[in-house]
């Protein structure tokens, strides 16, 4: 394991209300899950910053994967059930998604600007976030250790550098609104592309 590995760990594990959300999902034992985007990278902005550490996180992005049903009506089965197995404010924050089927609405809700192919894991979700230090999901294993999907590696997170994903369409995604919005929240930030 990495020194950053080592270190957005130990963040992730200080973030009380995250590892609630990784613990409560974790006991409903989704197939293929994660927590994703700004549960896990904003901690750390944070963290580098000196601001507590639950600073600026709106939602608890949940990732499963399923594809033996891709309809609307089964992802919604998960989506009560997670939201059963929290409390307010809690249920309304956090957000599970079957990334099975987000290649069915992705490209209506979000523009045409680039094709989202079907996706075969929640970790290849990872790979179409448009900065690479949002590229990062973490799951809580029953024995308790924390595992770590990062396919662009964590030293731009670490840097609090924002870089366009390699993989994703120039210009597509909405870069100037999320790294603006980002930048609102971390002046600190640096933004490259």
């Amino acid at each position: 394991m990495s020194e950053l590995q080592t270190r957005l760990i130990e963040i992730v594990r200080a973030t009380p209300t995250t590892m609630q959300v990784l613990r409560t999902v974790r006991d409903l034992d989704l197939p293929d899950w994660m927590i994703f985007s700004g549960a896990v990278y904003q901690p750390v902005f944070n963290h580098l910053t000196g601001r507590p550490l639950d600073y600026g996180i709106k939602d608890y992005d949940v990732a499963y994967h399923d594809d033996s049903d891709t309809s609307y009506e089964a992802e919604d089965v998960v989506i009560q059930r997670v939201a059963a197995a929290f409390e307010p404010p809690l249920r309304e924050l956090v957000e599970v998604r079957n990334q099975a089927r987000v290649h069915l609405w992705f490209e209506k809700k979000f523009g045409a600007d680039e094709p989202y192919p079907a996706l075969r894991s929640s970790a290849e979700a990872l790979e179409r976030f448009v900065a690479t230090a949002f590229c990062v999901g973490v799951r809580l294993e029953a024995d308790e250790t924390l595992r770590v999907w990062a396919p662009f590696g964590l030293e731009d997170l670490f840097a609090m550098r924002l870089r366009p994903n390699p993989l994703r369409v120039k210009g597509a995604g909405g870069w100037a609104r999320t790294t603006g919005s980002a930048k609102a929240r971390w002046p600190e930030i640096s933004v490259e592309g």
